[in-house]
């Protein structure tokens, strides 16, 4: 039997056509129930009862849980950046930037504004007590931030934004403003302060163009 496959190990990209769809069913399995109940919340036997696996193929493919939460962090960051996208590889404008809020926006309205972000509440539950996910969802948000970073230097190479604007600061400046939208947005049931909260940075942004 191989080794136990963790997440973001090669050894993935060897399991057989089986072993590769057993590992995902495992892996989606869990990340919607760590996104309605926590990882905390979620124990192996309901990711078992979930997942139709046993629960040595959950040790086999992942280690111990730990290794299978990091695998969610991994997945949710894949599905949601590939949600966003064509969008999130174009932000190199005012309105392309506003289009991928108001997107981001609309999802939380089609959810009743349910469950907040997916990566944000892992996030929220282990960044102060699981230091190998903190990792990983430092690379999540890392992630995120970088198209955002890439289409606002874009701007400023092209001449559209001012020498004057550390780009960097704004992209994370956005970034922080989704995620607190998000969580308010979340407690409050509406889309309203997650609106808000992108629509004063991307303002900001704006006063930065050159006119």
């Amino acid at each position: 039997m191989s080794a136990p496959v963790k997440a973001g190990e090669s050894k993935s990209q060897r399991l057989t056509k089986g072993g590769r769809k057993t590992r995902e069913r495992i892996i989606e399995a869990a990340a919607e129930l760590m996104f309605h109940h926590g990882a905390g919340g979620t124990s192996i036997p309901d990711i078992q009862a979930a997942a139709g696996v046993s629960a040595s193929q959950i040790y086999h493919y992942f280690g111990d849980k730990q290794g299978l939460v990091l695998a969610v962090i991994d997945h949710q960051t894949d599905t949601r950046l590939a949600q966003q996208r064509p969008l999130l590889d174009s932000l190199d404008s005012i309105e392309a930037l506003r289009e991928w809020c108001d997107s981001a926006g609309n999802r939380q309205d089609a959810r009743g504004c349910e469950g907040g972000c997916e990566i944000g509440s892992l996030a929220s539950e282990l960044a102060d007590s699981d230091q190998s996910a903190r990792t990983s969802l430092i690379s999540a948000f890392d992630r995120w931030e970088d198209p955002i970073r890439s289409g606002l230097a874009r701007m400023q190479a092209r001449g559209e934004l001012s020498e004057r604007a550390d780009t960097a600061a704004l992209a994370t400046a956005l970034l922080a403003a989704i995620q607190g939208g998000m969580l308010l947005s979340q407690v409050r049931r509406s889309s309203t302060a997650y609106r808000q909260a992108v629509s004063a940075v991307i303002d900001h942004i704006e006063s930065y163009l050159v006119r």
